[in-house]
């Protein structure tokens, strides 16, 4: 059976999108390693993405954009993140696992895993797959909105971030929908 999983990152942070990824296995060549990804070294998630892209039968990433975010809600975002994950793939699933409680509207069988990175090897291979395209991208967007130190904690409500968008304010790709981010504008 065709199985997609799929996982998200990124609904905690007050900047940047949700990243989602949706990957098909191919159970000929397993993949040594997988788990969920913030239990890996950035360096091995790193080394994983390319063994993954290579071994998988398909896989796909998704997103949502922080103007999604403030307009839907992040849960909403998140889910239509990995709609847009799963609709990407050029193998149709038969079946889809998701990390979590919340399952996206989609026209496959959806099954929903609670901490489900940890015990299926597909869903911690998106899990992987999403959190370093995402990561990257916090990286490059430091370099666009110097100052809020987002290479560093990846847009997470860090004590420093926080301090950042009270002297700074919140730049574009700040999610204006969060409270944090809502106090900084109201200074």
């Amino acid at each position: 059976m065709l199985i997609a999983g799929v996982d998200e990152v990124g609904r905690g942070p007050l900047a940047g999108p949700v990243v989602t990824a949706a990957v098909i296995l191919d159970p000929s060549k397993p993949i040594e390693g997988l788990t969920d990804s913030k239990k890996l070294s950035e360096k091995r998630r790193e080394a994983l993405v390319p063994i993954i892209k290579e071994r998988a039968l398909s896989w796909a990433l998704g997103r949502a954009e922080v103007e999604e975010i403030d307009e839907l809600n992040i849960l909403q975002a998140s889910l239509l993140a990995m709609q847009r994950a799963v609709m990407a793939l050029s193998v149709t699933p038969e079946k889809v696992h998701v990390d979590g409680i919340h399952a996206p509207e989609l026209p496959y069988p959806v099954l929903t895993i609670v901490k489900g990175d940890l015990h299926d090897q597909a869903i911690a291979a998106a899990s992987i797959l999403a959190k370093v395209a995402r990561d990257q991208e916090m990286v490059t967007l430091d370099k666009l909105y110097p100052g809020y130190d987002l290479a560093k904690h990846k847009g997470y409500p860090t004590a420093a971030h926080q301090q950042a968008l009270m002297h700074l304010g919140p730049s574009d790709i700040h999610r204006k929908s969060f409270k944090p981010v809502q106090l900084a504008l109201n200074i």
